[in-house]
């Protein structure tokens, strides 16, 4: 009796198995998820971040970042929440941080900056804590998996027992997923995010392989600690050895703990198809104020750090392409609510979009037809995209021209290679975004300068 138990519990086992693997395979990420060392989008086109951190949880008015920081180039931003350490971002302010995220046509990497530094800083909240968050936030977080990456906390442990780091952060990555988060999950290292003592690098395959979504992504801070070329490329060599996942969720130019490399971190980086966000847009203090990008969050006040990294060599304006979700699709309009009107004295008020002006419809064999949008003006400045799209037929490359006739001026532009003769406007596709199927579209943007009109131009586009 005991035998034939056996078998029928062997069969009824391997039945419940198949049962699971089939559930498990139809509840898969199909968004943002990792392929060995890659990140790739939903349609298998790889994805490496590119961007800077805003931190938002301080700053809830200065909405007019997520714009700003993407018209210099990036195609991500880390964006640095609480759930109580301080004032609580709730539900609507997040759904709000990722709208903006979505109109602006970044990924939208969300942390939890409630855990910096457990263990060694008072006040910190312990990663089970960050989990709650996370969990009271699921309803405005599902279904946005193409779009938002969940870093469960950041810096989640300091200098004194690091090596909670790893069961930590392995019931950490059970509870997301037992409580049905299907995200591309992020995790910051020990040591205040430097891992100098190589918990996170030794313990990787292991905290990996313990999410049954295989869908997490590590994350290095590289300030003080690695600051010679030798410990970049080294700590970057040990998970590409392991066949793992990494990003650099943090660095900077400059440290109190020592002077980073990024000369190597960006170029190794770059190299390797590894991402990278810096830190930070704008607003630090204590003593770091040298790590803000721009001055007083005003974009076109860029510090030599915020020059650095996103107009120097292997910086984000040279590297960054832009999420293929996007491609095709029309900015999304955040929902309103309070935290999302910019601060009237830190950034333009925003005025309606202004009718598009199309081109005449994409004909036969290497037609394509363009429309430019005003999607936001204020005093003497506005922001512009114009949406290019094949005709019946495949196309390799476009050029989309157009004449302004109010003495208007495009200052810096993104997804394309624009040159300007007087009043005459030239757009060509940069390397990435020339290929079109028939009828696919792409889309690019730029930042100009008005005085007293700013009519929308008609608009041509040639395809080769």
């Amino acid at each position: 009796m005991r035998t034939r138990f056996i078998a029928v519990g062997a069969a009824l086992l391997a039945l419940l198995t198949s049962v699971l693997a089939m559930t498990q395979s139809a509840q898969a990420a199909t968004g943002l998820h990792v392929s060995g060392t890659k990140i790739l989008e939903a349609n298998g086109n790889q994805f490496i971040m590119r961007g800077t951190s805003h931190a938002h949880t301080w700053f809830p008015s200065q909405t007019s970042s997520f714009a700003n920081i993407k018209s210099l180039g990036a195609n991500t931003v880390r964006v640095v929440l609480s759930g109580g350490r301080w004032t609580a971002n709730a539900a609507s302010d997040v759904a709000n941080v990722i709208a903006l995220c979505k109109q602006n046509r970044l990924i939208c990497v969300l942390e939890n900056h409630d855990t910096t530094g457990y263990g060694e800083q008072s006040g910190a909240y312990t990663l089970d804590q960050a989990v709650d968050y996370w969990v009271g936030l699921k309803s405005v977080l599902t279904g946005q998996e193409n779009y938002v990456v969940i870093n469960i906390g950041n810096e989640p442990y300091g200098n004194n027992s690091p090596s909670a780091w790893t069961s930590a952060t392995k019931s950490a990555i059970g509870r997301m997923r037992a409580a049905g988060f299907q995200h591309l999950l992020m995790v910051d290292a020990p040591n205040w995010g430097q891992d100098w003592q190589f918990v996170m690098r030794d313990n990787a395959a292991s905290v990996f392989d313990s999410d049954p979504q295989k869908n997490t992504v590590f994350s290095i801070h590289m300030y003080g600690v690695f600051d010679t070329a030798a410990e970049v490329t080294g700590y970057l060599q040990a998970f590409q050895t392991a066949g793992l996942p990494l990003v650099i969720g943090e660095f900077g130019n400059m440290h109190s703990d020592g002077d980073p490399d990024e000369d190597t971190i960006m170029s190794q980086a770059q190299s390797r198809g590894v991402g990278y966000l810096g830190w930070s847009w704008s607003g630090n203090g204590g003593g770091v104020e040298y790590l803000d990008q721009v001055t007083n969050f005003n974009v076109s006040q860029l510090t030599s750090w915020g020059q650095r990294l996103f107009n120097g060599a292997n910086g984000v304006k040279s590297t960054a392409k832009e999420a293929t979700i996007y491609s095709g699709q029309p900015p999304v309009s955040p929902s309103p609510s309070p935290s999302a009107s910019p601060s009237p004295s830190a950034s333009p008020s925003a005025s309606p979009s202004r009718s598009p002006s199309p081109s005449p419809s994409p004909g036969g064999a290497k037609g394509c037809a363009a429309t430019y949008t005003v999607t936001n003006q204020w005093g003497g400045g506005f922001q512009g995209e114009v949406t290019v799209k094949a005709g019946s037929s495949a196309v390799s490359g476009w050029t989309v021209t157009w004449t302004y006739a109010n003495g208007q001026a495009i200052t810096q532009v993104w997804n394309a290679t624009v040159t300007s003769n007087g009043s005459s406007i030239t757009a060509r596709n940069v390397s990435y975004n020339g290929g079109l199927g028939a009828g696919a579209s792409t889309s690019f943007g730029f930042l100009g300068s008005w005085n007293g009109a700013n009519g929308v131009p008609a608009v041509s586009c040639a395809a080769s």
